[in-house]
């Protein structure tokens, strides 16, 4: 899996939670139908926190500017932006290439380089904590409930 193909993948994905969390909000609206809601508002929050958390880890890798990898990480929050900013990013030339600190590739210099460096040449144990930090997050987020308190 390279770089790119990560990015595209969660950049898709992030949009199809949108358009699925935006048409169960419109059921629960205009229908009073509130069944998708919790499912739509969890699948998405789980792959918002992954989009973002892959939008870093690619940032670091491609060596993208801070400007180029704080958009990244906002445009989530815009329904359907992951899209065009991958296509952006794709046009570019910012995300050619592999990874950069893998098996037989540069040394790290500072302690992000060391960190990504460690979860690309143990990339299972890392995939293990990556889900199980992005599950601990997205818990902490549904026991503190939705961002407009009912009633």
């Amino acid at each position: 899996m390279t770089p790119r193909k990560l990015f595209t993948a969660l950049a898709f994905a992030e949009a199809v939670t949108w358009t699925l969390l935006i048409a169960a909000l419109v059921a629960k609206y205009a229908f009073g139908n509130e069944a998708f809601t919790p499912i739509a508002g969890g699948l998405h929050g789980f792959v918002f926190l992954s989009y973002a958390a892959v939008t870093v880890f690619v940032w670091v890798n491609q060596k993208w500017s801070a400007a180029t990898g704080v958009l990244g990480v906002a445009l989530a929050v815009v329904p359907w932006a992951t899209i065009p900013f991958e296509k952006s990013l794709d046009k570019r030339g910012l995300l050619e290439g592999g990874w950069r600190l893998g098996p037989g590739g540069e040394e790290p210099k500072n302690f992000v380089d060391k960190v990504q460096a460690m979860v690309l040449r143990r990339p299972v144990a890392a995939a293990l904590v990556a889900v199980a930090g992005v599950a601990v997050v997205f818990l902490i987020l549904l026991w503190l409930g939705p961002p407009i308190p009912k009633g």
